[in-house]
């Protein structure tokens, strides 16, 4: 199946990013920046199988060069926090030709941003082994352009106006003013809208290779969905993950994934039987119409029938197949019975009632699993804050202390457990219910949340056993009812050992035979 995932990010100075490092990262080729004054190359990335620019129709044609559009792009950007590009890693469906993959690419980006005056550098990777993750790396400028080709300015400044249309000044003697973006650009609803027309590009892309795979990149709850998503792991988990550490985050997705497994099991069954149920009840109004007083037996008479349909399919078996094949179905269907008549189902009515009430219990459990789940989430993310906030106050601290703006901004710079601290606290700030407990009382909230999630994972097994039994009360019936695929399916053979075995057997009988024959006769004799 084609993976949906895509991620858009913003390359920024602040965060000590540079446009060049991206676009040498991405591109394999080795790119001076002019800010810095360094080499950026990463000759340890493999898998690099194509690379290209795209320009508007109003840029210099310099910039079809790397190194020379994304240096131009920096040197324009002043500010310390300046955005310098947009970074967008997409999939790539399997599924297409790989000479295909750079014309897909190249179509999107030309529809959705080159239209629109961005400047578009994108690279195909396919890593080792080739097909298995082809995935584009897409970068794109943040400014637009003149028709001779300058940068324009991200914002410009506007005067707010009062009811008269008149400037309003303010005590200071300025004038109010407010700035607003030439571009749209970092409109959120861009994000939407680019994902919306990937996807359907992908999925034109996949009809025309006659490829029944289709990709939906909305959300499971948005598509109507009943899955539980998975926590995001980080590289860091990951890597402990591979080396046989087993992490919180590692435990809960696991459990997570054998919830969705479950109910994707348990709602199949239920699918699947509810068919079977709407078969059953046409057949029975064809065949039992006359019939209304046997409808409270109808299921173990079909039963009984399915036994004699076996029989009559061993007939060309040997006496003792025959005896053991009647034995193991007598005992099949004694069970059978026993289970019906435990759980009251006599009759399809009984049966359909029967699954809907564990289709709802099903879901009943699913939804008090949910937010135990989520909680173990904040967990996880708190515990995480507090140690990242113990690690980093001492040079946070440090860096409140600085004065001067350039002075403290290089000191953020040079030290990334600022941003740590500053990230951890603002999580820690929208949890203010959980500030006052200690780090053993979460930990055992958490140990808590899990084993009941566990302790709600046994109904559900559960049911799946139940469902299990009547797939094959399923089978039978419709074995013994003319008309459905089973029922048309040819008589099973007896295994060759059984046959062997027997054969065996009666040449032994005939041997022994004739000795217990002559010594009946030396008796009488005597």
């Amino acid at each position: 199946m084609p993976c949906p995932h895509n991620e858009i990010t913003i390359v920024q100075r602040s965060q000590r990013q540079s446009a060049v490092a991206a676009a040498a990262y991405q591109s394999g080729e080795k790119l001076f920046c002019e800010y810095d004054q360094q080499v950026k190359h990463y000759p340890e990335k493999r898998g690099i199988v194509h690379n290209e620019i795209l320009l508007p129709a109003n840029a210099p044609q310099e910039y079809a060069d790397r190194n020379t559009l994304w240096n131009a792009a920096e040197a324009v950007e002043k500010q310390w926090n300046s955005q310098l590009a947009r970074r967008w890693v997409l999939t790539i469906p399997r599924e297409i030709p790989p000479d295909q993959y750079a014309v897909l690419v190249r179509e999107f980006c030309e529809q959705q941003f080159v239209s629109k005056g961005m400047i578009v550098d994108f690279a195909i990777h396919d890593p080792h082994p080739p097909g298995h993750n082809p995935h584009a790396h897409v970068l794109l400028t943040m400014r637009a352009m003149d028709e001779h080709g300058k940068w324009l300015p991200k914002s410009r400044k506007v005067y707010d106006l009062d009811e008269n249309g008149e400037r309003i000044k303010l005590p200071s003697g300025r004038w109010k003013s407010h700035k607003e973006d030439t571009v749209d650009w970092n409109d959120q609803r861009y994000c939407e809208i680019w994902r919306h027309e990937w996807e359907v590009i992908q999925n034109r892309y996949l009809e025309a290779n006659d490829r029944p795979e289709r990709v939906d990149l909305r959300s499971y709850a948005r598509q109507g969905l009943d899955i539980v998503p998975t926590v995001h792991e980080g590289a860091a988990v990951r890597q402990m993950e591979k080396r046989g550490i087993q992490t919180n985050i590692g435990n809960l997705n696991r459990e997570i994934r054998a919830a969705n497994r479950l109910m994707k099991s348990i709602r199949q069954l239920i699918q699947s039987l509810k068919g079977w149920i709407t078969e059953l009840g046409e057949k029975r109004k064809e065949l039992l119409a006359q019939k209304a007083a046997e409808e409270a037996t109808l299921l173990p008479n079909l039963l009984m029938k399915y036994m004699e349909i076996r029989k009559e399919e061993r007939k060309d078996w040997t006496r003792a197949g025959q005896n053991r094949g009647t034995s193991r179905d007598l005992k099949a269907i004694s069970e059978a019975l026993s289970y019906l008549r435990q759980k009251g189902l006599s009759t399809v009515e009984d049966l359909e009632a029967f699954l809907e009430s564990s289709g709802k219990s099903a879901a009943d459990y699913r939804s008090q699993m949910k937010p135990k789940e989520a909680r173990s989430k904040v967990i996880d993310g708190l515990l995480s804050a507090r140690t990242d906030c113990k690690e980093c106050k001492p040079v946070y601290e440090k860096y409140q202390k600085i004065f001067f703006k350039k002075t403290k901004e290089t000191f953020k710079q040079e030290h990334p457990e600022v941003a740590r601290y500053e990230k951890a606290a603002a999580y820690l700030a929208k949890h203010l219910d959980d500030k006052d407990k200690t780090k053993n009382e979460l930990q055992q909230e958490q140990e808590t949340l899990l084993s009941e999630i566990a302790e709600l994972k046994v109904p559900l097994t559960e049911v799946q056993e139940d469902l299990k039994k009547l797939r094959d009360i399923r089978y039978w019936v419709r074995k013994a009812t003319p008309g459905t695929e089973e029922s048309k399916e040819p008589p099973k053979k007896q295994p060759i050992k059984e046959v062997l075995q027997d054969k065996a057997d009666e040449k032994k009988a005939q041997r022994t035979a004739p000795a217990q024959k002559k010594h009946k006769q030396q008796d009488m004799e005597l």
